[in-house]
């Protein structure tokens, strides 16, 4: 892999670039918390070589969004399982508006 290769993957949401610390550290939470929310099957780090965990820049925000609803006072399964539902909903929200923009009609010149 060359330096360029690299640097490509800085702009790739699921290029796992984040170690646990550090993930824990931007998240402004504990690697317990990452390690729970694996564990719940809410985001499932890749490992590295070494086998250490890596975060995604995607995976860091569904992280962030399980945060914040624990931090209102939803329990830590039930924040995940809102979180996969919302995550399941914006894509089938993007996938029916892909949709509807291929299904249109090719519109018609006026009649003279």
């Amino acid at each position: 892999m060359t330096a360029d290769d690299s640097f490509g993957r800085l702009d790739d949401d699921d290029y796992p670039a984040f170690t646990m610390g550090r993930a824990a550290e931007m998240l402004g939470t504990t690697q317990a918390f990452l390690r729970t929310i694996g564990e719940a099957r809410l985001i499932t780090p890749l490992r590295s070589p070494g086998g250490h965990r890596r975060y995604s820049r995607y995976q860091l925000r569904i992280a962030a969004r399980a945060r914040e609803l624990v931090d209102q006072g939803t329990p830590i399964e039930a924040a995940c399982r809102i979180v996969i539902l919302e995550d399941q909903l914006e894509e089938a929200q993007r996938i029916n508006a892909e949709h509807h923009r291929g299904s249109k009609p090719a519109s018609t010149p006026p009649a003279a």
